[in-house]
């Protein structure tokens, strides 16, 4: 991931459009998802208890060597099949929520550390769709906040944002 990749070691104070992260926190949390969406893609069952500070000697190219695992490990076609006994839901669903992490968490990082950001394209209308099923118990979890009101004819990505409940408009206040 390129933002990830770009990102300064004098960024990592600030404010992101994930209300509860700093630019290190959700760097942690993102390095988080890759390697445990890895464990289930297996189907085994992951802690998402532990928060380590990932951000160690060399943690851009270890954050690049878990992606790629993380993608060969989602690759795999039996990655998608049956239910995950860690999650409860559909594997297919699960991955999907890997992809969408990556997307919105990548955008707020972007956006955090003033880099441009396009995830590809073809994605994103499977991810509103994603939002639009996980978005009434990912509110109940906290995980989204309510939707931001947005105009229909905007792209994208912006409509997805705003279904988790970012303002796609939102840039950092100590830029």
């Amino acid at each position: 991931m390129a933002v990830v990749r770009a990102i300064t070691d004098d960024q990592l104070d600030l404010p992101t459009p994930c209300r509860e992260y700093a630019v290190r926190d959700l760097l942690n949390h993102l390095y988080e998802v890759v390697v445990n969406f890895q464990t289930l893609a297996a189907r085994k069952p992951v802690a998402w208890a532990d928060k380590p500070d990932h951000l160690v000697e060399g943690w851009r190219d270890q954050f690049a060597v878990q992606a790629r695992r993380l993608i060969e490990a989602w690759s795999d076609p039996a990655s998608e099949q049956g239910v995950s006994p860690g999650m409860g839901m559909p594997q297919s669903v699960v991955g999907g929520m890997a992809l969408l992490d990556l997307t919105v968490h990548g955008w707020d990082l972007a956006v955090a550390t003033g880099q441009e950001y396009e995830p590809a394209p073809e994605a994103l209308p499977a991810l509103q769709e994603l939002t639009g099923q996980l978005a009434p118990q990912a509110r109940q979890m906290g995980v989204f906040a309510e939707p931001v009101a947005v105009d229909a004819a905007l792209p994208d990505l912006p409509r997805l944002l705003a279904l988790t409940g970012r303002d796609p408009a939102w840039s950092s206040p100590t830029r």
